[in-house]
C-alpha cells in the first residue's frame, strides 16, 4: 500500500500516543457523529408527552434521519471526489450544528422531524468520508486506523444515549444543542489540524453505486443488512416507550448497549473471524440477535427482560456491524466507496422504515413491533445463507492493508 503524502507530512507531528493530532481531530468528530443516532432515545417519551405527539410520530425523529442519510450516500462519494475530503468533512459537520440547534428550538414535532432530516444529510457527508480521512493521516497501517475508528464509532453509539439521557433530564432540548456545540469544536479542531487531504484521480460517477448492485455478492449483504436493521432500529427506536422509564434510566440501558457493541466490535469480532469465518459468524451473530428479540417480544411486559434484551444484543450487534463492514469491501469487483454507496443506501431503508412501523404496531400491541424485528433479523440470516455462494471468495482474502479509496467502504459499517 502506498503511503499518503498526509502521513508522511503527520508522522513528525504524531502525539504521544503515536497517531497525528489530526487523526484524533476526525475521531472525535466521529464519535459526536454517531451519537447523534442514539442521542434521542431517552427523550423520545418527553418530546411526545409535551409535543402531544404519538409513538409512531416521535419515531419519525429516526426515520427522516436514516433515509436522508441513506439517500444523500448515493452522492457523497461524488461530491467528495470534486471537493476533497476536508471541504466535505467541514460541510457535514456545519450541517449538522445548524440543523441539531434548530431541532433544538422547535415547538412542533413536525419541525424536530424535518430538522433531523437536515441532520441526516450532513450526517451522511462526515461520516463517508470520516474513515477514508483517518487512514489517509494515520501512522501504523490501516488496520490499526480502522480499529481506531471503529473505537470512535463505539464510543459515540454507546455515550449518544448516556449524553441523552443527562442533557434530557434538563430539557428535551438540551441533547441537540448539546451536539451542536460539541460539533462546533469538532468543526475548528478539524480546521486547524487537518491539512488538505489530495483528490483522487478520478471522480467518482453518480450511476455506479446503482450498477454495482448487479453484484449478487454486494447485493446479497445489501438485503442481508436491510432486513436486520428493521430488528436494529425496532430495538433502538421503540423500546424506550414498553420500558416506559425516566431520561437518565433509558440513557444508562442503553449505553450499556453501547458499551457492548463497542466491546465486541473491536475485540470480540476479529478473533471470532479468526476462529469460525466471517460468514459462520455473520449468521450466528444475526441469529442470536433474532433469538433476542424473540425473547423480548414473549416477555415484553418485564422491564427487565428487556432491559436485559437491549444490553445483550450489543454483543450480536457489535460482532455482526465489524463482520459485514468487511465483507462489504470485497463483496464485489467494484471501487470500495462504490460498495460502499451502493450498500449504505439499500441497508439504510431499513433503518427508514422501522421504527415508523415499530412505532405503529407498537400502538396496538406492545410485542408486536419485537417479533416483526425477530422475523426481519431471521430472514436476513435465510438471504445470507441462500446468497453464500456469491460470497465464500471472503475467507480467502487478507483483509489488510487496503488503499485510502478501499476504506471508504467501511464507512456507515456500524
Amino acid at each position: 500500500m502506498s503511503i499518503s503524502p498526509l502521513t508522511r507530512d503527520n508522522d513528525a507531528a504524531a502525539t504521544s500516543t503515536g497517531q497525528p493530532k489530526a487523526v484524533w481531530a476526525v475521531a472525535f468528530a466521529s464519535v459526536i457523529a454517531f451519537m447523534g443516532i442514539g442521542l434521542v432515545d431517552p427523550i423520545l417519551k418527553p418530546i411526545g408527552e409535551q409535543l402531544n405527539a404519538s409513538p409512531s410520530q416521535v419515531s419519525l425523529l429516526f426515520t427522516s434521519y436514516m433515509a436522508v442519510t441513506g439517500i444523500a450516500m448515493l452522492v457523497t462519494g461524488v461530491i467528495s471526489s470534486r471537493f476533497g475530503a476536508k471541504k466535505t468533512l467541514l460541510s457535514g459537520l456545519a450541517i449538522i450544528i445548524v440543523f441539531a440547534a434548530l431541532a433544538g428550538m422547535s415547538s412542533t414535532i413536525g419541525e424536530i422531524i424535518g430538522f433531523r432530516a437536515g441532520w441526516g444529510l450532513g450526517n451522511a457527508l462526515f461520516i463517508a468520508t470520516a474513515l477514508a480521512t483517518i487512514v489517509g493521516a494515520a501512522t501504523g497501517g490501516v488496520a490499526k486506523a480502522i480499529i481506531l475508528y471503529e473505537a470512535a464509532l463505539g464510543i459515540g453509539i454507546a455515550t449518544g444515549p448516556l449524553l441523552g439521557g443527562v442533557l434530557g433530564g434538563i430539557s428535551w432540548r438540551g441533547p441537540f444543542f448539546g451536539v451542536s456545540v460539541l460539533m462546533a469544536v469538532a468543526f475548528v479542531a478539524i480546521v486547524v489540524l487537518l491539512p488538505e487531504l489530495p483528490k483522487p484521480a478520478t471522480p467518482t460517477s453518480i450511476s455506479a453505486p446503482f450498477k454495482a448492485l448487479r453484484h449478487r455478492g454486494l447485493l446479497t449483504v445489501s438485503i442481508t443488512a436491510l432486513l436486520y436493521n428493521f430488528g436494529f432500529f425496532t430495538l433502538l427506536a421503540y423500546t424506550p416507550f414498553p420500558l416506559d422509564m425516566g431520561t437518565y434510566a433509558i440513557g444508562f440501558i442503553f449505553f450499556g448497549w453501547g458499551v457492548m457493541l463497542a466491546v465486541a466490535s473491536v475485540f470480540l469480532a476479529p478473533r471470532l473471524q479468526a476462529r469460525f469465518g466471517t460468514l459462520p459468524m455473520m449468521g450466528l451473530s444475526l441469529g442470536l440477535f433474532a433469538a433476542d428479540l424473540a425473547l423480548m417480544a414473549l416477555y415484553a411486559e418485564h422491564k427487565i427482560v428487556l432491559i436485559v434484551g437491549v444490553v445483550v444484543a450489543g454483543l450480536f450487534l457489535g460482532v455482526n456491524n465489524t463482520l459485514i463492514t468487511e465483507a462489504v469491501m470485497i463483496s464485489a469487483p467494484v471501487e470500495r466507496s462504490t460498495a460502499s454507496a451502493a450498500y449504505s443506501f439499500v441497508r439504510f431503508a431499513g433503518g427508514a422504515a422501522a421504527p415508523w412501523v415499530a412505532g405503529k404496531l407498537g400502538e396496538h400491541s406492545v410485542s408486536l413491533p419485537f417479533w416483526l424485528g425477530a422475523a426481519c433479523t431471521a430472514a436476513g440470516v435465510t438471504v445470507l445463507f441462500l446468497g453464500r455462494g456469491a460470497l465464500a471468495h471472503i475467507d480467502d482474502h487478507d483483509p489488510a492493508p487496503h488503499s485510502i479509496e478501499e476504506a471508504q467502504a467501511l464507512t456507515v459499517g456500524d
